[in-house]
């Protein structure tokens, strides 16, 4: 970041977002040195929050790693920079108290940089560009304009689209930053680093030897409170379109010729445009659906809802490097344990050598990387056991970041992600036409599972690892479910 003054704009900030992630993070940002005296923050919200009750979300929000409560220097100097205004980005006038708020803040005569962030609802999204386009906020003349907006980025491919033109009409592509936040998590990033800073493992990272590869995201609590959004989207939408897919073109992109925002981002695009599209008649036939027991009591779930809290689907790559290799991703709400888990399981070896009984049913080989909790990888291989006749079994190599890194405190994705667009880096952001790639995958997916003669999702308990069928699906083609993270 330069000596100009750089101001944050949250829109939307009186809400959870903002209380429980952007403000933390900020917070952690400031206390650790990465948010200069230049920087301000501005909260924009059309509830009465003062500027006091927006700083009290940032001094709840220091992490371990800070001073807590911090030195009051520390927290003074923090504070001096916090503002709130009212502000509706559906009125025609809504930014006029904004306006006089960044007059005051900014110097006269300078032009600031400005980060835009849209923590608001997703309605809102559209009416918030055109808004910020009439006032002429985007435009830059000596300084940066960027605007940060949230999942989810549209409801289908069509209303992605049309997002993305509303988006256009005002901020030319390289201003907008798409925001998921498994793309910050440090075991997301890692994975890039694992695959392309070790020359093992690229020459073994194919359909040469590679079976099949398993993408887990489990949660283990209920939708709480998030019936009036989670029954409207279910679990394809919220998790599989964003989250999954792009774990996804993480593992299987090609080595990109530099780490930068436009090289990685073509990479992925490269392998959504290869997943093989399902059409909706087909769609039963490639992926199950559960439901939690209990769904259906949840405050402001409306009786006899067919959505979806769990799904397990199989996607196939048409390249050289996948052909023939199942993605098989899964996903769901109250299960036994909250994970994110990349599971590479590698091809049998061709001929075994070792006489029949004594070396048991030796399994396949794999790679398991956990991106959250207990982050690290594991590798599981074959081994002789000691003073025994030529017993095998599978033994592990691994490697967990808190044994490694003595410690030292893995932070939350947001301080990532906004650090990286205040700097201007993209390469952790989605760029639009990764977003209607994504979309274009699940459409016929949803409709598919979505129609009155598909079978009503399979009711599983809580606390267990989903419906049985999820289990019978990955049976048919000769497979299992394997995982190897401990979940919390």
């Amino acid at each position: 970041m330069s000596d100009q003054t750089t101001t944050i704009v949250i829109f939307g900030a009186s809400g959870d977002l903002t209380r429980n992630k952007l403000a933390p993070a900020l917070a952690d940002l400031y206390s650790k040195g990465r948010l200069g005296p230049e920087v301000r923050i501005v909260g924009v919200s059309r509830s009465d929050m003062t500027a006091d009750e927006f700083r009290a979300f940032f001094y709840q929000g220091f992490g371990q790693d800070s001073e807590f409560p911090p030195a009051p220097e520390v927290w003074n100097d923090l504070a001096d920079s916090i503002h709130s205004c009212y502000g509706d980005v559906s009125a025609p006038d809504g930014l006029r108290d904004l306006e006089r708020t960044l007059s005051n803040i900014e110097s006269p005569g300078t032009p600031a940089n400005r980060l835009y962030y849209l923590a608001l609802a997703p309605f809102l999204f559209a009416p918030a560009v055109e808004t910020l386009g009439r006032a002429g906020y985007q435009v830059e003349n000596g300084c940066w304009r960027r605007l940060i907006v949230e999942k989810p980025f549209g409801v289908n491919l069509e209303t992605a689209e049309e997002l993305n033109r509303v988006v256009h009409s005002v901020f030319a592509e390289h201003q907008v930053y798409r925001i998921d936040h498994y793309l910050g998590k440090e075991t997301v990033q890692n994975l890039l680093v694992f695959r392309f800073a070790n020359a093992i493992f690229e020459p073994i990272w194919s359909r040469n030897y590679i079976d099949n590869i398993q993408i887990t995201v489990a949660e283990s609590v209920s939708i709480a409170e998030r019936a009036p959004y989670y029954d409207r989207a279910g679990v394809l939408r919220d998790m599989f379109q964003s989250h999954l897919l792009q774990l996804l073109a993480v593992v299987a992109m090609e080595p990109p010729s530099t780490f930068e925002a436009d090289t990685l981002r073509n990479e992925k695009v490269k392998v959504l445009k290869a997943v093989r599209r399902i059409s909706a008649h087909a769609a039963p036939n490639l992926a199950v659906q559960g439901q939690y027991d209990g769904y259906l009591d949840e405050p402001g779930v409306p009786p006899g809802s067919r959505t979806a809290t769990y799904a397990a689907l199989r996607l196939d790559i048409d390249n050289w490097r996948w052909q023939g290799v199942p993605f098989y991703l899964r996903s769901g709400k109250a299960l036994s344990s909250k994970k994110t888990e990349v599971l590479i399981q590698f091809r049998r070896p061709p001929h075994l050598i070792f006489p029949q009984g004594t070396s048991g049913d030796i399994t396949s080989n794999t790679l398991s990387i956990c991106v959250q909790p207990n982050e690290g990888v594991h590798l599981e291989f074959q081994a002789k056991t000691p003073d025994s006749t030529l017993h095998l079994r599978p033994v592990n190599l691994e490697f967990h970041y808190e044994d490694s890194f003595g410690g030292q405190e893995i932070p939350d994705a947001y301080q990532r992600l906004l650090l990286d667009a205040l700097n201007g880096d993209a390469s952790l952001f989605i760029r639009s036409d990764e977003i209607e790639q994504s979309w274009s995958i699940m459409d016929p997916l949803i409709e598919g599972l979505s129609g009155p003669s598909v079978r009503l999702p399979e009711i599983y308990d809580p606390g267990t690892e989903g419906p049985f069928s999820a289990d019978d699906f990955l049976a048919r083609d000769g497979r299992a479910w394997v995982g190897k993270c401990v979940g919390d």
